[in-house]
């Protein structure tokens, strides 16, 4: 007999429950309805917290308050912010009435803003004062003459803002069902900008019905229930934190507790320990942080049971502490980008260790995968490697008005193509093995830093460390190794570094250079900036070669 035909890099995600057909207001009001007295928000750092029926108040009222301003369905209504509890009753007013919610990235300056206060054609801004060093009113002021879509702005906790809130306290209920009747799930709701490592960033359009229910499947999986606090380090204006956060924990009754409105270790482990926390999210470098932490052992991580590791990929060392150390025996990976709501990919509360520390789960209930060739399209047999492709509910409308950049990206029978290198097992489990624009190809050889990376995380004295490739007049590319070092380690020389993978590795993977550094350059959702890390190695190998 013939040879059976591979079995195709494919899965599709089975569910026994439904999507919902909600909007985003009215799933929030039938979770009030059930569960009125049960916290929804916390703000542990300055004490204020909302039940269900307190947090459904106060978005009532300040979409009350958009509505007397003038906002209408339709409308992009930015906001600029670090995490506080306003952000949240935003997020849910701006959905209630229809407007666009636009987040706006915290670490932006004025050029930043300034592209996209135009690009989306922001009408309402609603912005902090000024955080840290960041004087996001000085910002605005200077752009505004620029920006001739922008007619209103209404700082955090200024006069405007109360205004709002106590305007549509006093409003008539009834105008703002009106509103709501002419709502529908799939229309746009928010614009979340991609985090532009290359050229300006793209407005990933999203609907009611791709950011609900990708949050609410979060939520499943997890088994949140009102008996969870979920609290939420992560910036809110990326989706991990608005909508693994928010949606998930919101659709389910559960709490959120916000620590700060930045990320700070101890904040967050004290947060967990006095709300006795049931679920802690982070990406990796938050985790290894709070691990790190000289103060680590004087928290009460007891009343955890799981969490999500999203945003960059974990190393299995990382990943084994945090369910050992910290309790999180359910914790889940969870894997996807911004322009599909965002996760496509989560690990099981049954899945082993091995499967939730080597891979990033299967498919989510309603969506397809596949893995393709980057070259032709087609989908590669299982155990081959190639471009991870989603298609299904959670699939963003478009970037807003660059239907170029999204045809690039979605094709014609609607897959999303990601750019990253990906191999499915057997079982439909997935490793994500790096960007296909950051394979380095060193004398001929495929080179993917992922590997190399997750090997020199078992050397004694490298804490993080990160991988790239630089140019090199013999073999192309040449192996950079970024590291950071653990405590009590002053040095590490390429040498070292060569001696300790040499028999281990092949030769070609084992790093030329070797740079220590205390940080790496991120953005503001915890991803590391490869390009910046390349663009300085480049400079860096040329004066060790000279």
């Amino acid at each position: 007999m013939s040879t059976p035909p591979a079995v195709p890099s494919y899965s599709s995600g089975l569910a026994e429950v439904p999507l919902l057909g909600d909007t985003i207001g009215d799933n929030l009001d039938r979770t009030a309805r059930a569960y009125p007295e049960r916290d929804a928000l916390v703000d542990h750092a300055t004490g204020r917290r909302w039940t269900y029926r307190e947090f459904v108040a106060d978005v009532d009222a300040l979409a009350l308050g958009l509505l007397a301003r003038g906002v209408k369905k339709g409308d992009r209504v930015g906001i600029w912010s670090p995490n506080c509890p306003e952000w949240t009753l935003l997020q849910y007013a701006s959905a209630k009435i229809g407007a666009i919610l636009v987040n706006i990235n915290p670490a932006y300056r004025s050029h930043e803003l300034e592209y996209v206060l135009n690009q989306a054609g922001v009408s309402t801004l609603v912005s902090a004062e000024r955080f840290k060093t960041s004087d996001y009113a000085g910002m605005i002021r200077e752009v505004r003459p620029r920006c001739a879509s922008l007619t209103d702005v209404v700082l955090i906790g200024g006069d405007d803002w109360n205004s709002l809130l106590t305007t549509g306290r006093a409003a008539d209920p009834a105008e703002l069902a009106r509103v709501r009747a002419e709502l529908g799930a799939d229309d746009p709701i928010n614009i979340q900008y991609t985090s532009g490592t290359t050229g300006f960033p793209k407005g990933a359009t999203l609907s009611h019905h791709n950011i609900l229910n990708n949050g609410f499947f979060i939520g499943e999986m997890l088994s949140y229930t009102p008996a969870d606090t979920v609290v939420v380090p992560v910036p809110y204006y990326h989706c991990f934190g608005m909508v693994i956060g928010n949606l998930a924990a919101l659709s389910h009754g559960s709490a959120i507790v916000l620590p700060a409105p930045a990320f700070d270790p101890v904040a967050t482990m004290t947060a967990v320990t006095e709300e006795k926390a049931t679920s802690l999210y982070g990406v990796p470098t938050m985790f290894i942080a709070e691990l790190e932490h000289p103060q680590f052992a004087e928290f009460d991580f007891s009343s955890l049971r799981t969490g999500v590791m999203a945003g960059s990929p974990c190393p299995v060392n990382t990943m084994r502490r945090v369910i050992d150390d910290m309790n999180m025996s359910e914790v889940a990976i969870c894997y996807g980008m911004t322009e599909t709501a965002p996760v496509s990919m989560m690990t099981r509360v049954d899945d082993s260790l091995q499967k939730r520390t080597e891979t990033v789960g299967r498919v989510m209930p309603h969506l397809e995968i596949k893995i393709a060739d980057p070259v032709t399209g087609q989908t590669v047999p299982r155990g081959q490697k190639g471009e991870f492709c989603t298609r299904g509910y959670a699939v963003m409308l478009g970037y807003w008005n660059q239907p170029d950049k999204t045809a690039e990206t979605i094709d014609a029978a609607r897959w999303i193509h990601t750019g990253d290198l990906a191999i499915m097992d057997d079982d439909g489990y997935v490793d994500i093995s790096g960007r296909i624009k950051d394979m380095v190809i060193r004398g001929g050889e495929n080179v993917y830093p992922r590997e190399v990376e997750e090997f020199l995380y078992h050397h004694p004295a490298i804490r993080d460390v990160q991988v790239v490739g630089v140019s090199d007049e013999k073999y192309g590319e040449e192996l950079m190794a970024w590291v950071i070092l653990k405590d009590g380690f002053d040095s590490l020389s390429a040498e070292e570094v060569r001696e300790f993978c040499s028999g281990k590795l092949a030769h070609f993977k084992i790093p030329r250079y070797v740079e220590v550094r205390e940080s790496f350059p991120m953005t503001v959702s915890g991803k590391i900036r490869k390009v910046e890390l390349r663009r300085e190695g480049e400079k860096l190998a040329h004066t060790a070669d000279s």
